[in-house]
């Protein structure tokens, strides 16, 4: 069945549209880069930060590190969720999607390029209406890209580490009909489930794919990720349009050649000044 023949979702749009899409960057003052992601009723917050110094196992590898956290307002939610730190650990939901995230970036930033700094992603779910980890990915690359380009401005890094593009977005078979980015409701009932990240050039980087209620076949599986990629086409140009200013800068540099040494960074034990 063509998707765009299939009866009316709930928001009223077409199998194959993204729900109402608004990325804001700057949102928070001291962040290196900031994004709050808005799909529908799912608002995630990225926050990017810039550490000088790597984790033990990166240590003199001339790299720089990559990680993420991930994690969900006790009200994002229709019921109250208790906070994971009265838990005493993040549960295992929260750690894969956290993993997730971690390696979605890492597939898009060349890390030589940020040597000795660590680039911690936190993204926070304000509120959750289905497809958070797929927002969270899509709004911490546009937070990376705002803190990398930060650092290569001031040239505290000598050239621009972002390799590739990222987006994710969810997908599914609903009542035997493919759909394009799953609100919380549609996800619950879904046939078939699927995340997928990639670059809008059409390379993949990770599927996650489940069958809830029954097997699907291979023709069901490809006829998904099409239909991903056209909402991570759609999800990028979003992406360009609030990163156009800062990208606009990094390319005035790359085109200049400039060339001058980085700043080397900073001790952490200095930047807090004297006790």
């Amino acid at each position: 069945m063509n998707p765009t023949d299939t009866p009316r979702r709930p928001d009223g749009r077409a199998a194959d549209a993204l729900r109402r899409l608004r990325i804001e960057t700057g949102v928070l003052k001291f962040a290196e880069g900031s994004a709050l992601i808005e799909l529908g009723d799912t608002r995630v917050l990225a926050a990017a930060s810039v550490e000088n110094r790597v984790p033990p196992f990166r240590k003199e590898s001339g790299e720089g590190w990559l990680t993420a956290e991930y994690s969900m307002l006790p009200r994002a939610t229709h019921t109250r969720n208790a906070r994971e730190v009265s838990q005493g650990r993040p549960s295992g939901r929260t750690a894969e999607i956290q993993r997730l995230i971690g390696r979605s970036l890492r597939a898009a930033v060349d890390l030589s390029a940020m040597p000795e700094r660590t680039l911690t992603l936190d993204c926070d779910v304000l509120q959750a209406d289905g497809g958070t980890r797929t927002a969270a990915v899509t709004g911490a690359y546009v937070a990376a890209v705002l803190a990398l380009g930060r650092l290569l401005l001031t040239r505290e890094i000598p050239a621009w580490p972002i390799r590739d593009q990222v987006a994710a977005v969810s997908v599914g078979v609903v009542r035997g009909v493919p759909l394009l980015d799953l609100e919380y409701v549609e996800d619950q009932v879904a046939e078939v489930d699927m995340n997928v990240v990639a670059t809008p050039a059409g390379s993949l980087i990770e599927i996650q794919g489940t069958g809830e209620k029954r097997s699907f076949r291979r023709e069901e599986m490809d006829a998904l990720v099409d239909l991903a990629f056209k909402g991570i086409r759609e999800l990028a140009e979003v992406q360009n349009a609030a990163l156009a200013a800062t990208l606009a800068e990094v390319q005035d540099v790359l085109s200049r050649g400039d060339r001058r040494r980085p700043a080397p960074p900073k001790s952490e034990k200095d930047l807090w000044g004297r006790p």
